[in-house]
């Protein structure tokens, strides 16, 4: 059996192998490393994959994000809900730029952003909302939605996990997870469902306005050359990047449903079991499954679990070990704050091998070796 990654891009460059080569060749023989014309069809393609009005790529996922808080035109002092249980990038970013991330609860099923504790952290100084897709599901935009009208604050979607997510409205009417907000923004971080060979991001929006603002942001503040209107920054998406997304972009349905196939297997052999909680897929939202994470409960414990994969050379991956409220960085500011979801979510969750390149070998025994530790 081959050794099992937790994301194995050496195998899935191996399948497309012939046409990245041939994309990253062409930018080389072409020498348009920065702005290149593979650029400009890379966000054409993606745009009309999400059927989104703009695509502005960058440099990486969290410049996104600042790049969003900037074009918005948030000042130092304004107030963005974040949920606690995610990564650290959109507090970050916010922090950076000397916002204040408010941080709010999770559902306990899907691990997305709670309306409800998002309801009773708005305050006066609330400018914005961040509704992060988790792990491959939409958050629950259509509640989110109503808040942000009614309480005049901006939207934005961090879809960093969930590129290709589908979200479908009380009315029967779909969109893309990073279409629905102000502004969407994207990672292309080489273990994402669409990754490249390094860095790379993208800010979505159907908002012409915010497209200029945004165009400019990433641009040095400049809409001409060596005319800076505005303070902007420097993050570019390079054209080999680009080149080889969009090769990528042509695959992601069929990885998609890889990642899908995969985790149905996993669900049949681990629902019903003693001490695990599989993932649940919204009513509301289709599943990318950028993460598969069991939930493990009661007498056992997540930390033995993971000790007993890496015997049987099995990988596993905590996301995440702390909630943003309580980490170092952030602790001091929010003493008092209990978050209790968030809290027991992290003592609990522990994603498996996903990817698109798992072997039936590999996937049994996967299967077999949480099994005989739940069951024993």
């Amino acid at each position: 059996m081959k050794p099992i990654q937790m994301v194995d891009l050496a195998q899935q460059y191996q399948r497309i192998k012939t046409e990245i080569d041939a994309a990253m060749q062409d930018v080389i023989l072409k020498s348009q490393f920065i702005q290149g014309e593979a650029v400009r069809l890379f966000e054409q393609e993606l745009s009309s994959y999400l059927n989104v009005k703009h695509v502005l790529s960058c440099g990486n996922g969290t410049d996104a994000l600042q790049m969003a808080f900037m074009a918005l035109e948030l000042n130092p002092g304004d107030e963005v809900i974040v949920p606690s249980f995610n990564y650290i990038a959109a507090a970050e970013a916010a922090a950076l730029m000397g916002l204040i991330p408010v941080f709010v609860d999770v559902d306990v099923e899907t691990f997305c952003i709670d309306p409800v504790s998002v309801q009773k952290a708005i305050t006066s100084k609330t400018k914005a909302l961040i509704a992060v897709h988790l792990f491959g599901q939409c958050a629950p935009m259509e509640p989110l939605i109503e808040l942000c009208q009614k309480h005049q604050l901006f939207l934005i979607e961090d879809t960093a996990q969930a590129i290709g997510a589908e979200y479908t409205f009380s009315n029967g009417s779909k969109k893309m997870a990073g279409t629905i907000g102000d502004i969407g923004t994207l990672s292309f971080f080489p273990s994402k469902n669409l990754g490249c060979f390094g860095d790379g991001g993208a800010m979505l929006t159907n908002n012409d306005t915010l497209a200029t603002a945004l165009k400019m942001v990433r641009n040095h503040g400049q809409k001409i050359k060596y005319t800076h209107e505005i303070i902007g920054i420097n993050s570019r998406l390079d054209t080999i990047q680009a080149a080889l997304l969009s090769v990528k972009l042509q695959y992601l349905p069929e990885f998609t449903s890889a990642r899908n196939q995969l985790a149905q297997k996993y669900n049949f052999a681990f629902n019903g079991l003693p001490h695990v909680l599989t993932p649940i897929t919204a009513d509301y939202s289709n599943h990318v499954f950028h993460q598969y994470t069991l939930r493990i409960t009661g007498t056992k414990k997540r930390e033995d679990l993971a000790e007993y994969l890496k015997t049987k050379g099995i990988p596993s991956m905590i996301y995440y070990p702390i909630p943003l409220h309580q980490q170092p960085v952030f602790k001091s500011d929010h003493l008092s704050l209990e978050l209790p979801v968030s809290s027991q979510l992290c003592n609990e969750v522990i994603s498996l091998p996903m990817h698109t390149e798992m072997d039936e070998e590999q996937t049994q025994w996967v299967i077999q070796s949480v099994k005989e530790f739940l069951e024993g």
